[in-house]
């Protein structure tokens, strides 16, 4: 084997890339450790260009391995990787994020990145993934505007900014000030994954400018590789649309654009318009099938329109100001007393429903993952059916965008929950866009919300968020720089033209989670910085409009919902309520009604509707009941003997009462002032654990209860 190794130190620790002939056939490959974490990283391209494509078509797949954890995972039944994981999903789309931006979109020839997991320790792989890529992509011939990287930096265990945190602080039982995975290049900023428990803007912006400090290193460490393996790039040509199509476009459609842009909300002007000009082009030119040119050229014209009038007049499609948020509605309940609780939030054209279950302990989330085994007590599923962008569709396939906007709702939201000992549910939410015209994400976090105070969530805050977008300029001005202006609440034709998509989630007092897609190389630490502090005003903005929909949650939770009461036994008693085999727990279930988790510390958790957990919680109080000398309390006597009487305590514990503890006067037989079933008034005069003997005082409990004959 072929091999050569590189080595640079980040945040402590050293990463170092192999190069080697194991994928020799790959047009570039690389294996990056990072501790005992591995990944192998290949790209490729086709050798033929997809003829009648009208995007660049970039493929990027993460793929886990059970064997990277020395550990043979999966069910009991399937032992094979199946379908991506919703974690390699979410890394997918971080290296896919970061990537794309770097590609000429002209390509038309198929590129596709796969990162390997090989070995999985306690360094983050999808980091390391992600830097795999750039140097796959860097030592191959496949044009690309790269190297770029990616680090993953937060303030943890204390108030330190610690680079490549150990799994141990950033998904254990620590709760972190912030986390955050950072790619970019050139002291730019192009992808970010944020979760935080409301952090300041500062704060973020503070971590940007580290995390720059490293991507920096990470780069000139690539930089350096390429220059010494010394990479010749593939020359793709570029199709150059005609002089007649051009000549056509200026006469018939570039008259019209800028008032078919800057009509109004929505795109039916704009979108007719292209319609009108795919006809023209298709009747034109009837000898050809393909018309990507005309199509782009159209795209593109729209493009400039929308950044230079952006730039230069302050003119957004609308007709909005910069700064200015669209109109809101919001609603919280009223849809349906079955439902546990719903929220639905308007943002201009951008609808959302969200509605909010609640179950038991019983229905939390089991994931049994590469990196961890861990149990969801709360979930935010997305969905965007095909009708709320006004399209015919495939329907009931997750794709990977519907998990990605699920994931940072989810992170948005978790950070203002309850504690399990507050609110012991399981909570899920489904958020369901309903029509979609900028930033549905950034909805379903609004709406859900609203769904969990209708539910009585006592969440410890209101969470909004907003999408900010930006319109840069090609070239520096005279002074130097970019111009450049940041839209607050972007929609329709500015998310797709913008160079930004900058989404910030948060409260009143700071931001919960971060994701940040652009479509340009990279964006200045400063601008962030700017477009966050415009965010605040917008998020608070929604929040008022929320607050006064619904103050604070509601006091109850609905009577639909399950009923859980808590309770706690010793460790040593669970086996005794659990029986052999579950034959004891299993017959509480079946007679109560109610189902029952008891956790190892145990904490017991009784689910039920009506009655049914406070009958479970009374059978497994008498079951553990630890009777103490002195206790008085009443029982039933269940026999009689010629020394005493026996006296049931609960269904699971009887007592003696022997015939010199019945009265204050002497018996000469128990019969002759007793009989089975007779209620009676006990103390508990000895306790044998050992031998699980009670012993029992009717007279000490009550002298006056026997009358002398």
């Amino acid at each position: 084997m072929q091999k050569k190794e590189y080595s640079v130190e980040i945040g402590g620790k050293t990463l170092t890339a192999i190069f080697s002939d194991l994928a020799e056939q790959a047009h570039g490959s690389v294996i990056l450790k990072y501790g005992e974490t591995i990944v192998l990283a290949t790209a490729c391209m086709s050798h033929d260009k997809q003829e009648g494509l009208g995007f660049f078509n970039l493929t990027v797949d993460y793929m886990e391995k059970f064997y990277a954890t020395g550990k043979i995972l999966g069910s009991k039944f399937m032992h094979r990787e199946g379908k991506p994981s919703e974690d390699a999903v979410l890394a997918s789309r971080v290296i896919d994020r970061t990537l794309r931006p770097l590609f000429d979109q002209s390509i038309r020839h198929a590129v596709q990145v796969i990162v390997t997991v090989l070995s999985l320790d306690v360094d983050d792989p999808t980091v390391l993934a992600v830097n795999a890529a750039s140097l796959a992509l860097a030592v191959s011939d496949i044009p690309w505007n790269g190297p770029i990287g990616a680090v993953r930096i937060g303030k943890y265990d204390d108030d330190t900014l610690k680079i490549s945190p150990a799994q141990a602080l950033r998904t254990g039982d620590t709760k972190y000030k912030f986390d955050l995975t950072i790619c970019g290049k050139d002291g730019n900023i192009n992808m970010i994954e944020a979760s935080a428990h409301e952090v300041s803007e500062d704060d973020l912006e503070e971590a940007f400018k580290k995390a720059s400090e490293e991507i920096t290193k990470l780069e000139n460490f690539q930089k350096k590789i390429v220059a010494e393996i010394g990479i010749s790039k593939k020359v793709i040509e570029t199709e150059k649309i005609s002089d007649e199509s051009e000549k056509l476009f200026k006469e018939n459609i570039l008259p019209k654009m800028e008032d078919a842009i800057f009509s109004g909300p929505g795109k039916k002007e704009i979108d007719g318009l292209h319609n009108v000009w795919n006809k023209m082009v298709a009747e034109k030119f009837s000898d050809r099938d393909d018309f990507t040119l005309e199509d782009n050229l159209f795209d593109e014209t729209e493009n400039k329109m929308i950044h230079q009038k952006a730039i230069k007049d302050n003119k957004r499609a609308d007709g909005r100001a910069m700064d200015e948020l669209r109109d809101l509605y919001v609603q919280a309940g009223g849809l349906s007393s079955i439902l546990h609780g719903s929220g639905i939030f308007y943002r201009g054209g951008t609808h959302v429903l969200s509605v909010l279950t609640l179950g038991g302990p019983e229905e939390k989330l089991l994931i049994d993952g590469m990196e961890s085994r861990v149990e969801k007590r709360f979930m935010h599923h997305y969905n965007f059916p095909p009708y709320s962008s006004g399209e015919v569709g495939r329907v009931g396939n997750t794709g990977r965008r519907e998990i990605g906007h699920g994931a940072l709702a989810e992170k948005a939201l978790a950070m203002v929950l309850p504690s399990v000992e507050e609110f012991p549910y399981t909570m899920r939410i489904v958020s369901e866009s309903m029509a979609s015209n900028g930033s549905t994400s950034q909805a379903s976090i609004c709406a859900s919300t609203l769904a969990l105070m209708d539910g009585g969530v006592p969440i410890k805050a209101p969470v909004a968020g907003i999408a900010m977008g930006l319109m840069l300029s090609e070239a520096k001005s005279a002074s130097g720089g970019y111009e450049y202006k940041i839209l607050t609440d972007i929609q329709g034709p500015e998310d797709h033209h913008g160079d930004m998509d900058f989404k910030v989630a948060g409260t009143r007092n700071g931001v919960t989670a971060i994701q940040l897609d652009v479509k340009v190389e990279g964006v200045p630490i400063k601008i962030l910085g700017e477009a966050m502090l415009q965010s605040k005003k917008a998020r608070v903005a929604i929040l008022d409009r929320i607050e006064k929909e619904i103050p604070k949650p509601r006091a109850e939770i609905s009577p639909n919902a399950p009923k859980i009461l808590i309770m706690r036994i010793k460790p040593d008693q669970i086996g005794m309520v659990i029986g052999g085999g579950g034959k004891t727990i299993k017959e509480i279930k079946e007679k109560s009604g109610a189902e029952i988790t008891i956790e190892d510390d145990g904490t017991v958790y009784l689910t039920g509707k009506g009655e049914t957990a406070e009958l479970a919680k009374k059978t497994i109080e008498e079951m553990t009941h630890e009777f103490k000398v002195g206790e008085i309390l009443k029982g039933e006597v269940v026999r009689l003997a010629d020394f005493g009487v026996f006296v049931r305590l609960n269904h699971f514990t009887d007592g003696m009462v022997h015939i010199s503890e019945m009265a204050p006067f002497r018996v000469e037989r128990v019969s002759d002032i007793i009989r089975e079933g007779t209620i009676v008034p006990v103390k508990v005069i000895k306790v044998d654990p050992e031998q699980g003997k009670i012993g029992l005082s009717i007279k000490e409990a009550d002298s006056g209860f026997f009358k002398k004959p």
